[in-house]
Formats: C-alpha cells, sequence, structure tokens
C-alpha cells in the first residue's frame, strides 16, 4: 500500500502523467459503460444498417455541434411519435360508430435553409377495412396546405417528396422545399416559425388502431453525423474505445511477457537455446512486419483475433529479446541468484521468482508505452481495408469516409472524429508511460 501511495505521489509531480490517468482512466470507464449499454449484439445489428434501424437518419449530415459554430443553424433532425412533446391528439366517434382520430405534429423552425427529406411512417391494426387518412400543412403565416389522403394498410410509408400530386399543387417545386417556402419573397428562403402537420385518420372498424411517426430529416443529425449508408456515427466512435484498448493492451501485454520470459529461458540456460533464440530474433527483425499482416488479412482471415495473435507473434522476437538478455545476463552474475543455486532451487523458480520479478519497474514503462502503436496498427489495418469487416472501429470509419470522398466533399466530421480519439488516446498512453520510465528508472530522474 505505501509503495502505491508512493507511486502515485511521484506521478502527480508529473503534468504528462496526470493527463494519461486521467486519459486512460476516462477511457476504461468509457468502455466498460459502451459494453453494458450497447450489448456486443446490438451494436453489431445496428451497424449492419437496414431500412427498420436507419429509417429516422439523414443521408451523410454532420453533427448538430456544428450550429456551436455557426451563425445561420442548419435544420435539426426531427422525430415525432404519439407521446412527444408538440403531438396532440383528438379523438371523435360519429353515429355510425365510426372513429376519426386526429394527430397534430407541431415544431419550430427557426432556420434559414430547407431540410433534406420528410417522411411519414403509419403502422395499422384492423381486421378487414383500411382505416383512411387525410393530411393538411398549416405554416407559420396561417395558410393551409393540403397534402394527401389515402387508405393505408398495416405499415405504410408516405415520402413527401415521392408525392407528384402534391408537387404540383406547389408549383412544381419540391415538397421539402414548397412547404417552407415563403411565397411573398422572390429569394427562395423558408417561414421561419411554428409549422402544423394535421392528420386525421378514419377507423372503420371498433378495434382498429393507427400510429403515425413524422420524420424530418435536417442537414444535422446526433452528435456524431451520419454516414453514406444514414448510420449514426456515435456508434463506431463509442464501440472503437473497446475494441481499441482491447487490442492495445493485449497485444502490448502479450508482446511484453513473452519477450520477457523467452529472454530470461535463453539467459538462463545459454548454450543451444541462447543462440536459437537471437537467430530467431535476428531474422524476425528483418521481416517485413506490416506487409506480412497484410497478407495474412488479404489471403486467410481479417478477424481481429486473427491479426492480434499474428501481431503477438511477430512482436515477440524483436529487439526487446536482446535488451533483455543483456540485463539478465547481468542478474545472473548476482549473489543471490548464487544463493539459490546453492540451496538447490530448480531453473524454473529461479527464472520466475528472481529473474523476471528484477524486471518488472522495466517492464511495466514499456508496456504502457507500447500500447499506442498497437492500437494505431489495428486503425492502419482497416484504413487499409485489413480491419475485421465485422466491427464498427475507429479505422473503419476513416476507411469508409476515404472511400467516400469525405475530405473532397467536405464531410470533414468524418474523418476527424476517429482521429481526434486516436491521438488523444495515443498521447494518454505516451504521457503516462514516459513518466513511469522516469520514475523506475533512475539515469532518468529529473529529465
Amino acid at each position: 500500500m505505501k509503495n502505491l501511495r508512493s507511486l502515485l505521489r511521484e506521478i502527480g509531480q508529473y503534468p504528462t502523467a496526470i493527463f494519461g490517468v486521467v486519459v486512460v482512466l476516462a477511457l476504461v470507464i468509457a468502455a466498460i459503460v459502451v459494453i453494458i449499454k450497447i450489448p456486443y449484439d446490438t451494436a453489431i445489428s445496428t451497424w449492419r444498417g437496414g431500412e427498420e434501424i436507419v429509417y429516422k437518419n439523414p443521408k451523410t449530415v454532420p453533427p448538430k455541434w456544428y450550429n456551436w459554430f455557426r451563425k445561420d443553424k442548419l435544420v435539426e433532425s426531427l422525430d415525432l411519435n404519439e407521446g412527444d412533446e408538440g403531438v396532440s391528439v383528438t379523438e371523435e366517434t360519429t353515429e355510425g360508430g365510426t372513429l376519426i382520430k386526429t394527430y397534430t405534429f407541431e415544431f419550430d423552425f427557426p432556420y434559414k435553409s430547407f431540410p433534406q427529406d420528410m417522411v411519414l411512417y403509419f403502422k395499422s391494426e384492423y381486421e378487414s377495412k383500411q382505416p383512411f387518412v387525410s393530411m393538411k400543412w398549416y405554416t407559420p403565416d396561417e395558410r393551409e396546405i393540403k397534402v394527401a389522403s389515402f387508405a393505408i394498410g398495416k405499415t405504410y410509408t408516405y415520402p413527401f417528396l415521392q408525392d407528384q400530386k402534391l408537387q404540383k399543387r406547389l408549383n412544381n417545386v419540391v415538397p421539402n422545399i414548397g412547404l417552407f417556402l415563403n411565397p411573398d419573397n422572390p429569394e427562395q428562403v423558408p417561414v421561419m416559425g411554428t409549422y402544423k402537420l394535421v392528420i386525421e385518420t378514419i377507423l372503420f372498424e371498433p378495434n382498429s388502431t393507427v400510429s403515425p411517426e413524422f420524420v424530418l430529416h435536417g442537414q444535422v443529425f446526433g452528435w456524431a453525423g451520419t454516414d453514406h449508408m444514414r448510420r449514426d456515427l456515435i456508434l463506431p466512435l463509442l464501440w472503437g474505445i473497446p475494441i481499441a484498448l482491447s487490442f492495445g493492451l493485449l497485444a502490448a501485454l502479450g508482446t511484453s511477457l513473452l519477450t520477457m520470459t523467452i529472454a530470461a529461458f535463453g539467459t538462463w540456460f545459454g548454450g543451444f537455446w541462447d543462440a536459437l533464440i537471437q537467430r530467431i530474433t535476428e531474422v524476425n527483425m528483418v521481416l517485413p512486419f506490416l506487409s506480412i499482416l497484410i497478407m495474412v488479412g488479404t489471403f486467410y482471415s481479417r478477424s481481429i483475433w486473427t491479426i492480434l495473435g499474428v501481431t503477438i507473434a511477430l512482436s515477440i522476437f524483436t529487439g526487446g529479446i536482446k535488451s533483455y538478455r543483456a540485463m539478465f545476463l547481468q542478474v545472473k552474475e548476482s549473489t543471490y541468484i548464487e544463493a539459490a543455486k546453492a540451496y538447490g532451487a530448480r531453473d524454473s523458480r529461479i527464472i520466475f521468482k528472481y529473474l523476471i520479478p528484477r524486471m518488472i519497474p522495466l517492464l511495466l514503462p514499456g508496456l504502457i508505452s507500447s500500447v499506442p502503436s498497437f492500437v494505431f496498427l489495428e486503425a492502419s489495418l482497416a484504413v487499409l481495408g485489413i480491419g475485421d469487416p465485422v466491427l464498427p472501429t475507429w479505422g473503419k470509419m476513416i476507411n469508409e469516409a476515404l472511400g467516400n470522398a469525405a475530405l473532397y466533399r467536405g464531410w470533414f466530421y468524418w474523418i476527424l472524429e476517429p482521429a481526434v480519439l486516436l491521438m488523444i488516446t495515443g498521447l494518454g498512453f505516451a504521457g503516462l508511460g514516459f513518466a513511469l520510465d522516469r520514475i523506475f528508472n533512475p539515469r532518468l530522474r529529473g529529465v
């Protein structure tokens, strides 16, 4: 406990270490919360998309925080259902027993631009006679516009932009513009204020029901925006955290422990085993690391577990073997090692109880500092199209953004968001690792 307090006090002396601790703790907590709140199966099914999942989302729009930096605000997306604020329902029963149910969707529109799209989704229950729907649109300047009238099935979708009759009534102006357009202004500007969409539904059967949903696709959406498949980019940003941390920590831990253990065995037994380990290391150091990973991903499997295993295997026999060997050779000649041999300690006991523990203080800074390199490696492979095709990751986001020419089309958020998270993750682990290196390495104290 004393050692832990002492370590924390020393860490507190380095601002970079404090920043690193805050970042790493925040990432770990975020990863745990994401896994609990968005289970793996839910995340994968949502990321794969489908009309039933992404229908509420506009296509390729920036996040709503864009409006913080704009004088003329972009239109925010809107989704209104029965029970939401601004939605009212009235019922009237005729003498013949027919139920007339009227839905009023009321919303403010304080924008100087037009929405991307508008869609109505209906769900109904009936036995034989379909409900009938009639819709009217009311503008802030008290104009009434007839939208459409039709019978609906169990599920029915009404896209405003595809209604040619409505477009003719709007003087051949597309509905997403014509329904908001100020007719008294020669310039194409919307009327700002409160709009109403009144939907009158006629239910002919006593147990029949109708549930409308009004979706207005704006020019901004959510806290991360959407991609070309209408997917909310908050999902890969959040799920990218546990994936990046898992890959980076497992790769760093596996590589560091195996490298140290193999170096300890080779140094202790010497002779043939030491020579074999050194030759394997020398051969491995000249192999093209990234090229091998690309070949594995291209010709064998792009599973993240396969890539992780190959990464660890290729990262064991590196310069770390030779560094640890040099230090183990010094420790091997220590008096306490001679004492352990004298009382008959087994080779495995000497290696795991006396040799390796002496290197733990040197292992920890290197382990922490190596995490960002493995995180960037996984992201780089995904950017190159070699990442796991199933998982929503930061690298996958950047890959799809580049594939859709995001930078050329001005969709900077699509690349900026994962890039910032990668940068923060790297700086956090690097800052903590450098500080630990100064604490555990006496030669670096005061540097």
